[in-house]
């Protein structure tokens, strides 16, 4: 039995390869663009996205001040053992949304990182859920501290979650000098 069942895991075996452009031409270019234009590049192929993004499967979808949208399409190899998409997939998705309605309302010489995240799952993600889609939108933007939200709705507009982010706004050059 032992046998049969090993041998079922070896035949349903998956695989998946990412490719993913270099990360350092985003770190080079950011210093001399404002976020929006840091993701307006990244979403028209100027720069190369994030590896993340590639990783687990993120679309960027638009990018204008103070509101970002950001896709996924539903995959196995995002599943849990329970058979929906893993929540830590879709808390990436809402996390990258969220973090990139804040750049994009950011200056030239600043950035920013997460220091809270809050997400409600309220219906689960399949793969027939089809295609989910992630507004973020600024609520705050001072120079210290951002606040946005963002909602995950499928292509009938039903909400899957909903999530709200608190970031930290500083000085670009800080963030290298630490390194």
């Amino acid at each position: 039995m032992a046998d049969q069942a090993s041998a079922e895991l070896r035949d349903a075996a998956r695989t998946r390869t990412v490719s993913w452009g270099d990360p350092a031409i985003a770190l080079r270019a950011a210093p001399d663009l404002t976020g929006l234009e840091l993701l307006r590049a990244i979403l028209f192929g100027d720069i190369p996205a994030p590896p993340m993004v590639a990783l687990v499967g993120l679309e960027p979808v638009s990018a204008e001040s103070g509101h970002v949208t950001f896709a996924l399409t539903p995959a196995e190899h995002l599943y849990n053992p329970l058979g929906v998409v893993h929540g830590g997939a879709l808390a990436t998705l809402l996390d990258t949304a969220l973090g990139c309605a804040v750049l994009s309302v950011l200056p030239k010489g600043r950035s920013y990182t997460t220091v809270e995240l809050h997400i409600n799952f309220v219906a689960p993600v399949t793969l027939s859920t089809g295609r989910v889609v992630c507004d973020a939108v600024v609520l705050h933007a001072g120079s210290r501290v951002a606040t946005a939200e963002a909602k995950l709705r499928d292509a009938n507009g039903k909400l899957h979650a909903h999530a709200t982010t608190t970031c930290f706004v500083y000085p670009l050059q800080s963030a290298r000098s630490e390194s």
